[in-house]
């Protein structure tokens, strides 16, 4: 797990935590709303009981309450309610001038109300009017201040979302590099390998044992050299997958043939790292493994347009044999991998063809690494 992880921290924001916050701020602003009307009669020799002030002051917030829910409603909803564009603020712009003025007028029906049972209070407050325009601009600034709230409160909560997917992401990826480093260090997988070589070795094929030690040495140290998440020239991918096939190859000797037909254009281009390397494990281990002879898997890459198209296929027996139900393991993290990096650009095929044996394709945004 990386630094930037464990420093980060999700904060999120609860909908009952919020509306009590909401609840309670417009409840102490009632309250004080009261108590300057009281005041103000006061001021004028008037004597009324602070209910008809209280019943004024709440009215006038929880409006505000109800309004702040609704936009809160609307963001949840419709994403578009705050993005910034001409169409949202003459939208927001409209809304608020239909709000001020239906709030005013209840306003002026609340005070009519209250001025049956506490005349003196009426009186006084029966110069409020809905035609007031410096009450109409406090009205706009009042519904400008909670919106830009409500807008802040939701880019944040956003960004938290997007926080914990790219942390989910990264505790998955990190998974796929442990496990591919615990394959690799695997006893079997090193006990063959060392087998071969000893056997190389034994046959005095000492310039073939050296290769393959130094396939070995090329996957161990790029998977400790990684860093997941992120991107890598498919350059650095193709030779774990190169080096990786090498020593397969040697391992099953006959029953292996590799084809791998990757354009010249592909080589600067970035993938996510430890996106094929599993893909080309699988159709090894489960497409593979288990045929006494002419196994095949051919790796396709190469640049159409602006996109990456990859393939990754075996002539094994596909999904017909139940010991190739491991090409499913791992293609569930893939998806959301490529999710996660490319939302809504990318393509991802998983299908064990009517002929036989199991093939992956994905195409992605071409980009290309920085030099």
């Amino acid at each position: 797990m990386s630094e930037g992880m464990a420093n980060a921290r999700i904060l999120p924001i609860r909908p009952g935590v919020g509306l009590a916050a909401v609840s309670l701020i417009a409840g102490i602003l009632a309250v004080v709303i009261a108590r300057d009307c009281n005041r103000n009669l006061e001021f004028h020799h008037l004597h009324a009981p602070f209910a008809p002030s209280l019943l004024y002051g709440g009215v006038y917030w929880i409006w505000w309450v109800v309004v702040t829910l609704v936009l809160w409603t609307l963001a949840d909803r419709w994403e578009v309610a705050f993005k910034p564009s001409g169409l949202t603020v003459m939208a927001h712009l409209g809304a608020s001038c239909i709000l001020a003025t239906a709030h005013l007028a209840l306003l002026q029906h609340t005070i009519g109300f209250a001025s049956w049972y506490w005349p003196a209070w009426g009186r006084r407050m029966a110069t409020f009017s809905v035609e007031n325009l410096e009450r109409f601009g406090v009205e706009l600034v009042l519904y400008g201040f909670i919106s830009g709230i409500c807008a802040f409160l939701y880019s944040r909560m956003q960004t938290q979302q997007a926080l914990v997917q790219k942390l989910e992401v990264e505790r998955q990826l990190t998974q796929a590099q442990l496990k591919a480093l615990q394959m690799q260090l695997e006893p079997h997988f090193l006990f063959n390998t060392l087998n071969a070589i000893t056997s190389l070795v034994a046959h005095e094929r000492n310039p073939e044992a050296m290769k393959t030690l130094t396939h070995l040495n090329t996957i161990l140290r790029t998977t400790l050299q990684r860093r997941a998440p992120e991107k890598v020239p498919f350059a650095e991918e193709l030779r774990v997958i190169e080096s990786y096939l090498a020593i397969q190859k040697v391992r099953f000797a006959h029953r292996l043939e590799v084809k791998m037909e990757v354009g010249p254009e592909v080589m600067d281009g970035l993938i996510p790292c430890f996106l094929l390397q599993p893909i080309v494990e699988n159709a090894v281990q489960h497409g593979i493994a288990s045929k006494a002879t002419g196994g095949l898997i051919e790796t396709h890459v190469k640049r159409v347009g602006d996109t990456l198209w990859m393939q990754v296929k075996d002539n094994g027996r596909g999904l017909a044999d139940s010991r190739t139900k491991g090409h499913g393991i791992g293609m569930q993290n893939t998806r959301e991998r490529l999710a996660f990096f490319y939302p809504g650009s990318h393509e991802f095929h998983a299908v064990s063809p009517a002929e036989g044996g199991y093939e992956v394709t994905i195409q992605i945004p071409y980009e290309r690494a920085l030099a």
